[in-house]
């Protein structure tokens, strides 16, 4: 029996935590068939991003093309797009293809700040394919990027989560994740309700790749028929015992254990 599936629209990490390697991984776990689209090679380790080269615009859309014409597209997800140019590649052949649902997570910069967005890219960002997301996941950094304002509590979530659906999407989850103190508290709206999704804190820095595993778990879910509030309380749980199973590599910030679920390799 065919699985289901799930494409990433994303950059290549080559320390392997995050970008479209911390996807395929999600997808795995996740029992979904995960295909990718490359948006970008990054030059990157445990200490951070030293630089990137992009592929070419027609690239990125004939991958996206190539696969939702043979194989389907169950659901996709987004992560670094880089460039105005294939931005506007991917909201093209995202419309053609039909593909949904889409999940946007308007990658901007890395864990270390490393930027991986040019600035002339935003403005395509919120014009092009927010408007098309079944669902948008922003990190505090990447709310103020997008609307400007500066989240430092509850009130703050709630603002930036009613800038952000007029923004185009179809709902909105604001993370919360680098707020101080407390739970992890990530909050979803649809433009009439929110809803809270807490989880305990780990007390680790080695949280790499955390906001594209949950994107990435959110999405599987999605390919998987659940509804938005269910897939994201899913890609929640998945996130969370991954940031559980995080563990140092190399010099710098260590992954998130994307393998927590799958067991233990035999001795």
């Amino acid at each position: 029996m065919q699985p289901p599936t799930a494409l990433t629209i994303a950059g290549s990490d080559s320390g392997g935590g995050a970008g479209l390697q911390a996807d395929l991984k999600t997808f795995l776990a996740c029992r979904v068939h995960g295909m990718s689209a490359v948006t970008a090679v990054t030059v990157q380790n445990s200490l951070g991003v030293s630089g990137f080269y992009e592929l070419p615009p027609n690239a990125v859309a004939e991958q996206i093309e190539s696969v939702a014409l043979d194989i389907g597209v169950g659901a996709a997800k987004t992560g670094m797009l880089a460039s105005a140019a294939i931005i506007e590649a991917v909201a093209d052949a995202v419309r053609r293809m039909q593909i949904t649902p889409f999940v946007v997570d308007p990658v901007a910069a890395s864990q270390h700040g490393d930027p991986l967005l040019h600035p002339d890219a935003l403005a395509a960002l919120k014009t092009l394919v927010l408007p098309l997301a079944t669902l948008a996941t922003p990190n505090l950094g990447e709310v103020r990027l997008l609307t400007g304002i500066e989240v430092r509590d509850r009130a703050g979530m709630e603002d930036a989560a009613r800038a952000l659906l007029d923004l185009g999407p179809k709902w909105v989850l604001v993370k919360g994740g680098h707020l101080p103190d407390g739970d992890a508290i990530d909050l979803l709206y649809d433009g009439n309700d929110f809803a809270e999704l807490a989880a305990p804190r780990h007390a680790t820095e080695h949280t790499h790749g955390s906001g594209d595993t949950l994107a990435a778990a959110t999405t599987a879910a999605l390919a998987r028929g659940y509804s938005v509030p269910e897939a994201v309380a899913l890609g929640k749980r998945f996130v969370t015992g991954a940031v559980r199973g995080s563990f140092p590599l190399g010099a710098g910030l260590g992954p998130v254990g994307h393998f927590w679920r799958i067991g233990e390799w035999p001795e």
